[in-house]
């Protein structure tokens, strides 16, 4: 069936920037694939604060898409704006977390880059603090050396600096991503997998969302979840599923770069093991799950179904695929970005200059369904299905 109408639905990962910035990234970026794969599109204001139109000619045909952002920013934003001294109290408290739970080792035995990335903030925090301890044992040092109570005063003046120095640290992480990858990682961790209520009742309205856009005259409803809104929206589509709100065939589920294990290998997180389970044999939803080996903050080829322990009897989605970064980006472009760890992680949004099966505008404002356009398609040889997960109790 040829799309010419399309509704999509975009979960972005755990971001605290404005949904503007998803806008004009897809505003910038449609455009310059559109000038490499030689068709058009055009880019135009939606009917609510966080959508835009996009209407395009490609593939012998028109199609019109409505594109929205599922906004849970706030939410980042509220889990983010702690103190200092909370921020190095959820450090040790999600360390604990991985480490005691046995989540860590398992997760290295899948991919390293997104381990590394979890260790990232880590050291990274601990050498800002080793440097701020540095500044008060230089002021004690020199306080002490003009004896009766310099010390004392080059205690208060290094704590003072110390605190300063960390300060500066914090102010200067949107060069280094430290603090925000820290709290990132604390957010699920928090409850040792489980949704905090909060982000629960925002997936209720997400939920209702989508389904309104089912009731309605649509040719395909395209949800996209990206990094962590990637299991956002796996759960909020199986919630979907059990109250048979999901009509056969109009629905398909687009993932990229996921980090499912980072949560449904936690010991509280049977509710995401749930809704993999469920979503791994479900016969309504087409779902593609893309990613890319060169992304060293996602599970690259890693089954999020199968590598959780919860695959069921006749598994059938997802269909595992690979961006191809080395292969869908010229030699020059990747040499540009193979070193820009969080911009690759973007990749999946944004323009290829050797694109291949995958483009991510095509996808979602071009005229074929998801599962049409993959139909036939095998996964990728080396996606990884081997269940590592210590924890798979599940339960909705």
């Amino acid at each position: 069936m040829t799309v010419t109408r399309r509704r999509v639905l975009y979960i972005p990962g755990y971001d605290p920037f404005h949904p503007r910035r998803y806008r004009e990234l897809y505003r910038k970026e449609g455009a310059a694939q559109a000038a490499i794969s030689g068709y058009t599109i055009s880019q135009r204001k939606g009917a609510g604060p966080y959508s835009w139109v996009v209407e395009t000619e490609m593939e012998g045909a028109r199609t019109e898409a409505h594109v929205e952002v599922l906004v849970w920013s706030d939410i980042v934003s509220d889990s983010m704006s702690g103190t200092l001294w909370a921020t190095y109290a959820a450090l040790f408290r999600t360390a604990w977390t991985y480490i005691a739970s046995g989540a860590l080792w398992r997760l290295a035995k899948l991919r390293k880059g997104p381990v590394i990335a979890a260790l990232y903030p880590v050291v990274f925090l601990l050498l800002q603090a080793l440097a701020a301890l540095a500044v008060v044992g230089l002021a004690v040092r020199i306080g002490a050396g003009f004896g009766g109570g310099g010390a004392l005063l080059g205690l208060v003046a290094g704590a003072a600096g110390g605190y300063g120095l960390l300060r500066w640290f914090k102010a200067k992480d949107s060069k280094v991503f430290a603090h925000y990858l820290m709290h990132d990682y604390a957010f699920s961790a928090r409850l040792r997998g489980a949704n905090p209520p909060e982000l629960e009742a925002r997936m209720a309205v997400f939920g209702d969302r989508i389904a309104e856009a089912l009731g309605a005259d649509w040719d395909e409803v395209l949800i996209v979840g990206h990094s962590s809104g990637a299991h956002l929206a796996i759960s909020v589509l199986a919630d979907l599923i059990r109250a048979d709100r999901v009509p056969e065939g109009r629905c398909a589920l687009l993932t990229l770069g996921h980090v499912v294990p980072m949560v449904s290998f936690l010991p509280e997180a049977g509710r995401l093991r749930a809704d993999l389970h469920l979503m791994g044999a479900q016969d309504r939803i087409a779902w593609i799950d893309v990613t890319a080996p060169g992304d060293g903050c996602a599970f690259a080829l890693c089954d999020p179904v199968a590598v959780s322990g919860v695959a069921p009897e006749g598994q059938r989605w997802p269909l595992v695929i690979s961006a191809a970064f080395t292969k869908t980006l010229s030699p020059e472009r990747w040499a540009q970005l193979r070193r820009r760890w969080f911009r690759l992680h973007f990749q999946y949004l944004c323009a290829f200059d050797r694109p291949g099966d995958y483009d991510y505008f095509r996808i979602t404002a071009g005229p074929q369904r998801l599962g049409d356009r993959f139909s036939g398609r095998k996964p990728s040889p080396s996606r990884l299905t081997a269940p590592i997960n210590r924890y798979t109790s599940h339960a909705a």
